[in-house]
């Protein structure tokens, strides 16, 4: 198998591309089984976070270009139905990364690189290694830059200038530069170890409060405006506020002194 879940903390699913000999390259028999883990952890409501993670000292090569596979049911397709086909495999793994009701966390270490980065981006939460460094490859390989949603998830995490950097130079970027330009919000070694300690952290907190910030922040990064988006952030605060008791727990706990133990219901009904 090219693909391994570890359960390394209570709440934390650690999902593992297993192909390091090469550099965990996207071919079709490592990228269906990962995006079928992750929709199968999206299905574990035990699963409260969960860390996206590469084998060997690197985190993903990007496209395999010496042996991809193929991708299934493709068959007798003339070729450019067969690179629609290619190209919606991984773009459906990108997508679930976004959709899954869980945040992801991408522990990077070594090359992300392509694809490797587009993954990495998809995720909510980027941690990398020292020895982590990302790639914009796409002009490196006489093509575009543009790959499975990377012209719309670059700019965003680290504003147009720095991705237009990025895309239109096909450079190296290492971790340190990575952090100060805010690619990933940290840099650890070990950096699985590091990336399991938020998951944890995460797992500590309400479940649907969690669930709504993740749907909001999303939103809000595709909002037209601030007036359009607010309402949305409003309404996910009443409707916690209003089904749960965790804000008079919280309270109460910060008062007595001890961490709070959120139950996702409350007392009595609304």
């Amino acid at each position: 198998m090219f693909v391994e879940v570890e359960r390394p903390a209570p709440g934390v699913a650690v999902v593992i591309l297993n192909r390091p000999e090469r550099l965990n390259a996207m071919a079709f028999d490592v990228m269906v089984p990962v995006r079928d883990q992750l929709v199968e952890l999206g299905r574990d409501n035990d699963v409260r976070a969960i860390v996206l993670t590469g084998a060997g000292g690197a985190f993903s090569s990007g496209a395999d270009q010496k042996s991809a596979g193929k991708p299934p049911h493709a068959d007798g397709l003339p070729r450019p139905a067969y690179a629609l086909r290619s190209m919606e495999v991984l773009e459906d793994v990108v997508a679930t990364l976004r959709r899954l009701h869980q945040p992801v966390i991408a522990a990077v270490d070594g090359a992300a690189v392509g694809g490797g980065l587009c993954l990495a981006l998809a995720c909510d939460i980027r941690i990398a290694s020292p020895t982590a460094y990302f790639r914009a490859a796409g002009i490196n390989n006489g093509l575009t830059a543009n790959e499975l949603g990377l012209s719309y998830l670059l700019p965003r995490a680290v504003g147009t200038s720095h991705a237009a950097d990025l895309m239109f130079t096909g450079r190296d970027v290492d971790a340190d530069e990575a952090l100060r330009m805010g690619l990933v919000s940290r840099v650890a070694d070990p950096v699985v170890d590091e990336a399991v300690a938020i998951g944890e952290r995460i797992a500590g907190f309400s479940q649907p409060g969690i669930e709504m910030t993740k749907r909001s922040l999303h939103a809000g990064i595709a909002a037209g405006s601030l007036e359009s988006y607010m309402p949305v952030e409003g309404i996910g605060q009443l409707y916690l506020r209003m089904l749960t008791d965790n804000f008079e727990e919280a309270v109460q706990a910060r008062a007595e002194g001890r961490d709070p133990v959120f139950r996702d219901d409350r007392d009595g009904g609304i």
